[in-house]
């Protein structure tokens, strides 16, 4: 990623997009996306990864907490987040769930 910090895209078309328009927009950056959901309230305690990341959500809500800047960064169906390797990030989902697409780059 060329900015080294966390990045949101908010969707802005009227309809929610489907997983097969989600995963159109990756196949056309040429990245590999994987599906994986959590239920209400599941939480991941801080970590960070070795690599840089791309997630969509599908649908539902789930919230990134970034302790090193003290933001919380809140995506909901079509948002994407682009969050770079080394980024220490906790995550709590929402009420409804999340269902999210994700690509390692």
């Amino acid at each position: 990623m060329k900015d080294r910090e966390a990045k949101v895209s908010r969707w802005e078309g009227e309809d929610l997009p489907t997983k097969a328009e989600l995963e159109t927009r990756l196949i056309a950056e040429e990245l590999n996306g994987t599906f994986w959901s959590n239920g209400p309230g599941d939480r991941y305690s801080t970590h960070s990864h070795e690599f840089d990341k791309v997630i969509y959500v599908v649908e539902g809500e789930i919230s990134f907490v970034l302790p090193e800047t003290g933001g919380i960064i809140t995506l909901h169906g079509g948002d994407r987040l682009d969050l770079p390797a080394h980024t220490p990030h906790a995550a709590i989902v929402g009420s409804e769930g999340v269902l999210c697409l994700e690509a390692h780059i």
